[in-house]
């Protein structure tokens, strides 16, 4: 008896590291594929050994947009970041502290509707709304629509940071005369820092990939970021070419890469808050 009992314990153990190796193997060949590809000579749609060269990465570079368009993404992702952020963390102090009725319920149908109304849905009056603005073709149009349809989110998941705040630390700071914004700064940012780098990460995030508006809003070429521009990797037939699509992709990731790693090390699991003294 404990003969097979031990059979279907290691026939058991075998299925189930075979299944995790064949889930990591469909996961993992996309990846491999854009390591690889790139530096091959004559990319195609499957993983194999390159023919080693760096012609794909010079055609991306005398590409006129390419390059330009990451420059735009950044610009984008690090200014709808700082604006969510600041007004993140404004709001949801003042709702974590201030007691308004209907608070909770407010803040549950801000975050439904953000969730229900996408930016699909939305892009007809968000567009009338940025022409009447002014800010048709405009990076601060796009930042300001980006940060709108985040800051529900962002608001609900400070306040739960704020409300853990001790709110001895304030009383202190207040004895002393600090006003509400030096009390905010100096005593409430310190101990959420971990909420305000999740909020940062989660919106750059978000950003980086987004197609649809800065597609629509923004009509000069010199100001559309890497998600948009490479729709323009395609030849006149409608085929894709893969050297400047696999190319622009992997130098595409790296931010996004070296972003995680250094807020894994900088605010990982080691991380603390602290207060001012």
């Amino acid at each position: 008896m404990s003969r097979e009992i031990s059979v279907r314990q290691a026939v058991g153990r075998i299925g189930f590291y075979t299944f995790v190796a064949v889930v990591t193997a469909f996961f993992a060949l996309p990846m491999l594929w854009l390591a690889t590809t790139p530096f091959d000579a004559t990319p195609g749609l499957t993983p194999s050994i390159p023919d080693v060269t760096l012609r794909n990465f010079r055609a991306l570079r005398a590409n006129p947009y390419a390059l330009e368009s990451l420059w735009n993404s950044v610009v984008l992702s690090a200014g709808t970041a700082v604006l969510a952020v600041l007004c993140g963390s404004l709001a949801a102090y003042s709702l974590s502290r201030v007691r308004i009725p209907g608070r909770d319920a407010l803040l549950y149908v801000l975050l439904l509707l953000s969730s229900i109304v996408t930016g699909t849905a939305a892009m007809v009056p968000l567009f009338l709304l940025i022409f009447q603005l002014n800010l048709i073709d405009s990076r601060a149009g796009v930042v300001l629509v980006l940060t709108g349809g985040l800051l529900p989110a962002a608001i609900f998941i400070l306040k739960d940071f704020m409300d853990a705040t001790p709110k001895s630390y304030e009383e202190s700071a207040r004895v002393f005369g600090a006003s509400p914004l030096q009390i905010l700064r100096d005593v409430v940012v310190p101990v959420v820092r971990p909420g305000l780098a999740t909020i940062a990460v989660w919106t750059v995030v978000n950003v980086w990939g987004n197609f649809l508006i800065p597609f629509i809003l923004l009509l000069d070429p010199d100001k559309q970021p890497a998600a948009v521009v490479m729709r323009t990797f395609y030849t006149e037939g409608g085929s894709p070419n893969l050297a400047l699509i696999s190319t622009f992709s992997l130098v595409y990731s790296v931010p996004v890469v070296v972003m995680y790693l250094f807020v894994n090390r900088r605010y990982g699991f080691r991380f603390h808050g602290g207060v001012k003294g």
